[in-house]
């Protein structure tokens, strides 16, 4: 999601995001993969993939301004990033039903947030993640952690769940990208 950010951007804003998979209110709650996770935590706390991505984006030095999703996700995010400006456009009410705003309605409250958002720029602080960054995958089955668990460099910490040591968010965000992605079977 974070593929091109460098040190050239000024700041990120995040459109339609969604609630992390252990959250017990948010729309269609997920982190990377509702089919495959239950949990990812950098250094313990659980994450987002809003959190995951503003600590991707602080590497290079860029905070996250504005974000848009469902209620949830609103006050999530702002409780770890701080007062970035925040656009609820549907109201959770459980994982498959919401109430949201009309499409116009909607669009016209991101444009506003979005403007405003770019002003405050500079009150922005990048969320950064203390390093070495422990990241932690749980798995809704067993067998990927177990085959992961034959990595010298990660540890299985119960039957579903892996630990990773990274130097970085860019370490932290490949083997990520590896764990939700890699099938031996793959081809051209």
């Amino acid at each position: 999601m974070m593929e091109g950010i460098d040190s050239t951007f000024a700041a990120v804003i995040f459109i339609g995001y969604h609630a992390s998979t252990s959250s017990t209110t948010g729309v269609r709650a997920h982190t990377i993969s509702s089919a495959l996770l239950t949990r990812i935590a950098l250094n313990g706390v659980s994450m987002s993939e809003a959190g995951i991505n503003a600590a991707i984006a602080a590497e290079y030095g860029v905070p996250v301004v504005m974000l848009t999703g469902d209620d949830a996700i609103v006050a999530e995010t702002k409780a770890r990033l701080g007062p970035i400006e925040g656009v609820a456009v549907k109201r959770a009410i459980g994982f498959h039903s919401t109430a949201t705003m009309t499409p116009d309605a909607a669009r016209l409250l991101i444009r506003q947030h979005a403007t405003t958002a770019v002003k405050r720029r500079g009150e922005m602080k990048p969320y950064s993640v203390a390093r070495p960054i422990t990241l932690e995958v749980s798995f809704k089955n067993y067998r990927p952690v177990e085959l992961l668990g034959y990595l010298s460099n990660v540890q299985r910490i119960d039957s579903h769940t892996v630990r990773y040591v990274g130097r970085n968010m860019l370490d932290i965000s490949k083997f990520i990208e590896f764990v939700t992605s890699y099938e031996p079977t793959l081809s051209p």
